[in-house]
């Protein structure tokens, strides 16, 4: 096959040589194609060696500068700012809490300092078993302010919002909750009852109070709505 197309050419060469020279003008037309195509191959090739030659040294100087401006440029610093506090917390304390109960719960608060574990307790209950609690939704009954059984265990807590005071401004409140456990000799389910005590006491606080007849959890979680969550009380100066 080689040989056959290799004859092929050299009769091809031939004729054209042939060709040529019965026609000058074939002859110098050829030779003007064989130069253009000479000068055309070392032009490609002398570009292509410019390329070459020029990639690394435009690599190079591309590295002297990009190293300049490191070296020149000044080094990055963080800027740190400080933490404020948004809730710095007084000494004492007043806990809003609800715990279950046989029926539907019952509200009650802690107080006192923060970091003691002795803790004061207040709400209002119907003083007695069964039937003061049974006849004090019908009329007002003997209640009791102080602590009630399962105030004081963490594993019947159902909700809790606490908030801080300074020691002047708890001194103050400490002292309206006493108060308000003197004057509240009677209970009554649907006046007079554990979250109304609640409420009184955060109203003397200057905060605001829920409707009274909600279940004792779900008025301490609505409390703590009301006012934004907030973790500190401040009494204005003529309060209380």
């Amino acid at each position: 096959m080689g040989r056959w197309a290799d004859c092929g050419i050299r009769s091809l060469d031939s004729k054209m040589l042939g060709a040529t020279r019965n026609c000058p003008s074939l002859q110098h037309l050829a030779g003007a194609t064989v130069f253009a195509a000479f000068v055309a191959l070392g032009a490609s090739s002398s570009g292509a060696q410019e390329r070459q030659d020029a990639s690394p040294r435009s690599a190079a100087k591309h590295a002297e500068s990009m190293a300049a401006v490191r070296l020149s440029a000044p080094p990055v610093t963080a800027v740190v700012k400080p933490v404020r506090s948004t809730t710095a917390r007084g000494p004492y304390y007043v806990d809003f809490r609800a715990r279950t109960a046989a029926t539907y719960g019952h509200a009650f608060i802690w107080y006192g300092k923060t970091g003691e574990k002795e803790v004061e307790v207040a709400g209002l209950a119907p003083a007695g078993d069964e039937l003061p609690y049974i006849l004090g939704h019908i009329i007002f009954v003997p209640s009791e302010t102080g602590a009630s059984y399962g105030d004081l265990d963490e594993q019947y807590l159902t909700a809790s919002y606490r908030v801080y005071l300074s020691e002047a401004d708890a001194k103050r409140v400490f002292a309206y909750i006493k108060h308000l456990q003197e004057i509240s000799p009677v209970w009554n389910a649907a006046t007079m009852n554990c979250t109304a005590f609640l409420g009184r006491i955060a109203s003397f606080m200057g905060m605001k109070a829920p409707f009274h007849l909600l279940l004792p959890e779900e008025y301490v979680n609505q409390l703590r709505e009301l006012n934004d969550g907030r973790k500190t009380v401040q009494l204005e100066p003529d309060q209380g």
